[in-house]
């Protein structure tokens, strides 16, 4: 026997499975006996002093908010107020499209008493092919396409799939088995590269149980899983389910056939005879059957009692708006990795099944939510609140936005060797293309499923390349960008420093910035001095403005 805790800060659990509270909070105990697991919650609630009118007048937009204000609740976490319609704005732009809101869009926003406005935006935001572009981009990821492994015809007909199934919304379950019975030339079927990028069975059934669902195999190759159910002999059963895909070369360069074959078997390494193929917690098929062993993969993957697949999904795109997935990480869904909020989990893919596995739909009622529209402000008794939603959790842009961004606020586009000037780091669709800002930031390689590959932890080498780095000083510096519109435009100081503040944060500036920086702007008139006035006297003045804004934190994260 066995035991364990999530969090030791709330919890701890001796040998003997004495469990002792040692906070506040809730934590889940965990219990092994040989391959067998379960888990107790144990909760104590912050001692703030919270009135149930606090949670009855709490704003709510759907079935999201009553049960993360019924979990708030019961712990006594108070929850933060809406968000300002300035930090809403720049945070749904950015979450949901990978983009910042022009100043025009952000003063129209601002300017609008409408009281739909809020999901007005959302729709108009789902709507456009930037989201098209960061999906698609967050989905490639996932599948890990990249040129290493994938010739250039074979990656663009990946990417161009994958973006054709995000621009006409193709439901999860449709893209799933699409991808796992795909099965023809990888120059016509771009689905079919999965096999390509994942040729022998034993990784094809870890990246399939990572990336669908949301769970890793992987110790299961050698033993049997430590913190899992899952044995070696349920391992190679799963692997025999793919163990007959076969790749040939094709008549054109770089195509690759993706075959189905009548024989082929993975021996369990301990008895050295193969085994049934069976789904996890499946049924065996006869390894005489001639039917494409994938269809039955497909048909357990997809199937709406599958107990992993739409959860895994939801806690992917829950994450991806939250912050944090509730369970975390997104890729370690596993008994004993417990939800924070079981009911929330449940409901979403309950929610997401029900309404034909719609990805944006769901993404629209997480948006909708006003879970997602609170303030990242907190309040007294939430400050330490980081599992349970009571306010938007801060996250830094991923490398890809945040180059994006700095392309966007300063009008000077980046250039990627191989790509039409204007591409945006987002519309890549290899990892492998040359990038030092997108390498230092974090952008993952694509060698495994998983997030974890995406780092997003600060570092010196960031540091010292925003402050002193050619990618933001170039920018700033460079000819005919967003500064040099406001001399085209003949804009007064005001009208500059409003710009300024309303490209980058999605606002104006406060009267106490507009105040400090004042004096700086004196001594010039944009209508009167001349170009050579501007360039001299001006420019300069501006460019570090420019340049102190787009390295600021409150631009570098989303909040």
């Amino acid at each position: 026997m066995k035991y364990g805790t999530s969090e030791s800060s709330v919890a701890i659990v001796d040998d003997s499975g004495k469990v002792k509270m040692t906070g506040d909070g809730e934590a889940a105990i965990t219990v092994w006996y040989s391959s067998k697991v379960t888990f107790a919650r144990v909760s104590s609630a912050y001692p703030n002093r919270v009135t149930a009118d606090t949670y009855a007048k709490a704003s709510r937009a759907n079935y999201i908010d009553d049960i993360i204000l019924k979990k708030l609740q019961s712990l006594r976490i108070p929850p933060s107020a809406v968000s300002t319609d300035s930090a809403f704005l720049r945070r749904v732009y950015l979450d949901t499209c990978g983009i910042l809101p022009t100043a025009d869009e952000a003063t129209a926003f601002l300017m609008d008493t409408s009281p739909d406005k809020r999901t007005r935006v959302i729709d108009s935001l789902l709507a456009r092919p930037e989201f098209v572009d960061y999906w698609t981009y967050k989905w490639s990821d996932l599948l890990l396409v990249s040129s290493k492994k994938l010739s250039g015809a074979a990656l663009t007909t990946f990417s161009n799939w994958i973006r054709q199934s995000v621009k006409e919304n193709r439901p999860w379950n449709q893209f799933t088995r699409e991808i796992l019975t795909a099965q023809g030339s990888n120059l016509e079927n771009g689905a079919a590269n999965y096999y390509v990028l994942h040729k022998e069975p034993l990784d094809i059934t870890e990246t399939t149980t990572q990336a669908f669902l949301g769970m890793s195999l992987t110790c299961a190759r050698c033993h049997n899983h430590p913190l899992e159910k899952w044995t070696q002999r349920d391992y190679f059963q799963m692997a025999n389910l793919v163990s007959r895909v076969r790749l040939k070369n094709g008549e054109r360069d770089g195509e690759v056939m993706v075959l189905s074959s009548k024989e082929g078997d993975i021996n369990l390494p301990r008895l050295g005879i193969p085994l049934p193929p069976r789904p996890l917690d499946g049924v065996e098929i006869t390894l005489a059957s001639l039917q494409d062993r994938r269809e039955k993969l497909a048909d357990w993957v997809t199937a709406p009692a599958n107990p992993y697949f739409a959860k895994a999904l939801a806690n992917r795109v829950w994450r991806n708006f939250m912050g944090r997935g509730i369970v975390e990480s997104e890729d370690d869904l596993r008994l004993t990795n417990p939800p924070t909020n079981p009911e929330l989990l449940t409901a979403l893919a309950d929610d997401f099944v029900k309404n034909g596995y719609d990805v944006k739909r769901l993404i629209r009622a997480i948006l909708l939510s006003a879970s997602y529209q609170r303030s990242a402000d907190p309040v007294t008794g939430n400050e330490k609140d980081e599992r349970f939603y009571s306010h938007y959790i801060v996250k830094r842009l991923p490398a890809e936005v945040l180059l994006d961004c700095l392309s966007q606020a300063t009008q000077a586009p980046t250039s990627f060797d191989g790509y039409a000037k204007g591409t945006r780091a987002l519309q890549l669709p290899d990892s492998q293309v040359a990038s030092f800002f997108l390498t230092t930031f974090g952008r993952p390689e694509r060698a495994q499923t998983c997030a974890c590959e995406r780092q997003q932890e600060p570092s010196v080498a960031q540091a010292l390349h925003l402050s002193n780095g050619d990618t933001v000083n170039d920018k700033v510096r460079a000819m005919n960008n967003a500064l040099d519109t406001f001399y085209t435009k003949r804009m007064s100081s005001v009208e500059i420093l409003d710009r300024l503040y309303l490209s980058a944060y999605g606002r104006k500036p406060t009267p106490v910035e507009a105040l400090r920086i004042a004096p700086l702007l004196k001594g010039y008139d944009v209508a009167t001095d001349g170009e050579e006035g501007w360039r001299k006297y001006r420019r300069p003045v501006l460019e570090d403005l420019l340049w102190s804004l787009i390295t600021s934190k409150e631009f570098l994260f989303n909040h």
